[in-house]
C-alpha cells in the first residue's frame, strides 16, 4: 500500500488557501507544506505577532491576517477584509480541554470556539471559495453528543466531553455543508479531517490522568498529524462528506486515507437541529437555507 506524505502535494502555484490557526500546530505544519509548494496561504491568527513571527520562518508567501474565532465580530471583521477568491478554506484553529469559561459572546469556550466561530466564518466566505471547505474534527468526536444545552448552562461542565461535543459539531456540520453544497449544485466539496493523537501544544499542555488516557499512547508528530489535513485539501478524488484521518490502529496515527466517524456525526437531524441553532446563537442566516 502506498504512504500518501506530504511530498505528494501538487503543485499549488496559483492557489489561494485560508488556515485558520496557522502559527501552530497543524495549522503550521499545513502551512509550511502549502506555502512551500507556492500557495498563497493567509494566515487567520489571533495573536498576530505571533503569527508574524512564524510567517518569517516559512519558505513562501505568507499574509498574516488577525481573527479570533471566540469573539464573533472579529470573525465578521475577517470575513468582509476577504477581498480575493479562495480556493481552499481550512478550519484548524480551536481550544482543546480548557477550564470552563465563556467566549466574547457568551458561549462555552469549545462550542464558541471550536464550532460557532468557524460555522460563521464558513458561511461568510463560502461565496468566495472555489474548490473545498476542510474542517478540522477529531477522534474523540465518539465521545460528544449534541446537547440542546450546547453552552452547558444546565449541566454539570466536563471539559473534555465539551470537547467532544465541539469536535463531534465539527464533523456534523462538515457532512451538512456538504449536503446543501451538494443541493444547491455547487462544485465546491466540505471534507472533514482529524489528525489522531498528535503532539500539539494542546496535546502537550494537558499533563491529567484523564488527558492521557485519552491520547492513548505516544502522539506523533504534528507534521504527521497534518497529513490528513493536507490530504483532504489538496488531493484530486477526494469525496465530499467524507473524513480523511490515520489509517493505524483506532485512527490514532499513521497516514491519511478516508475513515469513518460515528453514527451521530451522519445523523441528518442532528445535523439540521444543530444547523438551525448554529444560527439562531449567532444571528447569522447561512446563505445556502436559501435553497
Amino acid at each position: 500500500m502506498v504512504q500518501w506524505t506530504a511530498a505528494d502535494v501538487a503543485d499549488q502555484r496559483g492557489r489561494t488557501v485560508v488556515i485558520t490557526g496557522a502559527n501552530s500546530g497543524l495549522g503550521a505544519e499545513a502551512t509550511r507544506v502549502l506555502a512551500g509548494r507556492g500557495a498563497r496561504v493567509i494566515a487567520a491568527c489571533r495573536d498576530v505577532d505571533r503569527a508574524s513571527a512564524f510567517a518569517d520562518t516559512v519558505a513562501g508567501e505568507v499574509e498574516v491576517r488577525h481573527l479570533d474565532l471566540a469573539e464573533l465580530a472579529s470573525v465578521r471583521a475577517f470575513a468582509a477584509g476577504i477581498d480575493t477568491d479562495i480556493d481552499v478554506l481550512i478550519n484548524s484553529a480551536g481550544v482543546m480541554a480548557v477550564a470552563r469559561g465563556r467566549t466574547a459572546d457568551g458561549f462555552e469556550r469549545h462550542i464558541g470556539t471550536n464550532h460557532l466561530g468557524p460555522f460563521v466564518l464558513t458561511n461568510l466566505l463560502l461565496d468566495r471559495v472555489s474548490a473545498r471547505v476542510v474542517t478540522v474534527t477529531s477522534g474523540l468526536h465518539v465521545l460528544g453528543r449534541i446537547s440542546p444545552d450546547l453552552n452547558w448552562e444546565r449541566r454539570r461542565y466536563q471539559r473534555w466531553l465539551a470537547y467532544a461535543q465541539s469536535k463531534l459539531a465539527n464533523a456534523v456540520f462538515a457532512y451538512e455543508l456538504q449536503r446543501r453544497l451538494a443541493a444547491a449544485g455547487r462544485n465546491v466539496i466540505s471534507v472533514a479531517a482529524h489528525p489522531g493523537v498528535a503532539a500539539t501544544e494542546g496535546q502537550r499542555r494537558d499533563t491529567s490522568l484523564q488527558g492521557k488516557i485519552l491520547a492513548g499512547g505516544r502522539a506523533q508528530s504534528p507534521a504527521m498529524g497534518a497529513l490528513p489535513i493536507l490530504f483532504a485539501a489538496t488531493t484530486p478524488g477526494v469525496r465530499g462528506g467524507t473524513c480523511i484521518g490515520p489509517d493505524g490502529r483506532f485512527q490514532r496515527n499513521g497516514f491519511p486515507t478516508e475513515v469513518r466517524t460515528s453514527r451521530a456525526s451522519r445523523d441528518a437531524t442532528i445535523a439540521l437541529n444543530l444547523w438551525s441553532e448554529s444560527e439562531r446563537l449567532t444571528g447569522l442566516r447561512a446563505p445556502l437555507d436559501a435553497l
